[in-house]
């Protein structure tokens, strides 16, 4: 009892000491941690702004890392310093190198014109000429190559003051390497109706020289230089030029006689010698000049400058078809229609040893052109190509073939597969009718 009273409990502690001792044991409510960031999930950036900029520390122990930090620091700003150094230093080299390529990008860039050097005066300084002017005396930049530079090669020239600005490494004239027949023609001599005794004879003068010159050597004679084509529109001459083109291994250049007129006084002549040099460094060549009346008519006493000019260029073609130079496996092909217009000087042995002239063919070259232009076409049962055959109309080889193709043009209109011959009398007719320039046969007497 005195125990009980004295108000210590049997373990020997105060009363309130078993209330306190459950609330130890007891866990207490904590509300959950917040989290560490709110909304989306940031990206790491990349790139060069990444890359330079300073990360954020958070030191624990405040003193080191503080110092880690500023060094950090006081290294990038040493690397910054020194990068700005080097431009501050660099900057001035580099304007003057951007300073010297505008001024050699503004010669290069504008138009430049093209000259001949017609003498060296020094290292820096020539006299050159151009086709529309005088001759000057004008100064050569550096970055020009000295040791290519000789008297007479084709240079490049400022467009304001004429300073050499370049040279022109091929001195060929863009016309003469297109007059190149890079690819062969299609046709052949099995194309041409008729004509044996004309592809004889080219044969003779042009492509057995080539091919076989030992022939010419051991009989002692010189083969001929060129041959001159000569007939009626129409006849075959330039499809001849064409074959001997597709038949030989020569390089083949073709010129039409209008190409040698040009607008400057003596563009003309200077194209003239182009064509046979380049012919000549090309060897064995064959040259066809088509249309040759264009150049080569007879002299007179012209009264403007453009005649007189045209008369130079022809002068010039003569020496070169026979001057001191020779020829050598340079063989030449004219062509024409007006024969009797051409100058007797060009016409002479020497320079056109052979000339073929082309008739209106046949009635058996007739037959060949017709079986050579009907060959591919659908001809119905009822065409009888023997009544165009031995018409009296006088037919040309270009005329023979418009009949045949206007005639399939005929079966085409109608949605007929087959050429009938009420096609090829149409065809015929429409041909002729144009032929005579459209005029009615009869009309006027």
């Amino acid at each position: 009892m005195g125990q009980n009273s004295s108000g210590l409990n049997r373990q020997g502690g105060p009363p309130g000491d078993r209330k306190s001792d459950g609330d130890k044991k007891e866990k207490k409510y904590e509300p959950a941690a917040p989290p560490a960031r709110v909304g989306r999930k940031q990206r790491k950036q990349k790139g060069p702004d990444a890359a330079a900029r300073i990360p954020i520390v958070t030191p624990l122990t405040k003193c080191k890392l503080r110092l880690l930090k500023l060094e950090r620091i006081k290294d990038y700003l040493l690397m910054e310093e020194e990068f700005v150094a080097n431009q501050e230093r660099l900057k001035p080299q580099e304007e003057k190198s951007e300073e010297d390529r505008s001024k050699v990008d503004d010669i290069r860039g504008s138009p430049m014109s093209v000259g001949n050097l017609e003498e060296l005066i020094d290292e820096n300084h020539a006299i050159v000429s151009s086709s529309v002017g005088p001759e000057y005396y004008v100064s050569i930049l550096s970055f020009v190559d000295k040791d290519q530079l000789e008297p007479g090669c084709a240079i490049l020239m400022h467009n304001k003051v004429l300073s050499v600005v370049g040279l022109l490494q091929d001195d060929v004239d863009p016309m003469v390497s297109v007059m190149k027949v890079e690819k062969a023609p299609l046709e052949s001599y099995a194309d041409i109706g008729g004509l044996d005794p004309q592809i004889q004879e080219i044969k003779e003068a042009v492509e057995l020289p080539l091919t076989h010159p030992e022939l010419y050597e051991d009989i002692g004679i010189r083969p001929p230089k060129g041959v001159i084509l000569y007939g009626e529109p129409g006849t075959g001459k330039t499809l001849l030029a064409k074959a001997v083109a597709n038949s030989t291994s020569a390089t083949f250049l073709r010129v039409v006689g209008s190409e040698l007129i040009q607008k400057y006084l003596g563009d003309g002549p200077k194209l003239v010698r182009e064509l046979f040099r380049v012919a000549d460094d090309l060897s064995p060549s064959i040259v066809f000049i088509d249309e040759i009346d264009a150049v080569g008519t007879k002299r007179y006493d012209a009264h403007s400058g453009g005649e007189r000019e045209i008369q130079r260029t022809m002068l010039e073609l003569l020496n070169q078809l026979d001057g001191f130079d020779s020829r050598g496996d340079v063989k030449v092909i004219l062509a024409t229609n007006k024969i009797e217009s051409l100058d007797p000087a060009l016409l002479r042995p020497g320079r056109i040893d052979r000339k073929i002239e082309f008739p209106l063919p046949d009635i058996k070259t007739r037959r060949r052109i017709f079986t050579i232009h009907t060959s591919k076409m659908t001809l119905s049962d009822d065409v009888n190509l023997e009544e165009f055959v031995m018409t009296k109309d006088e037919f040309s080889g270009a005329d023979i073939k418009a009949i045949c193709t206007e005639a399939g043009l005929l079966a085409l209109r109608e949605r007929r597969m087959k050429v009938t011959h009420v096609d090829f009398k149409k065809a015929k007719e429409k041909v002729m009718f144009k032929k005579k320039e459209g005029v009615p046969e009869g009309l006027y007497m």
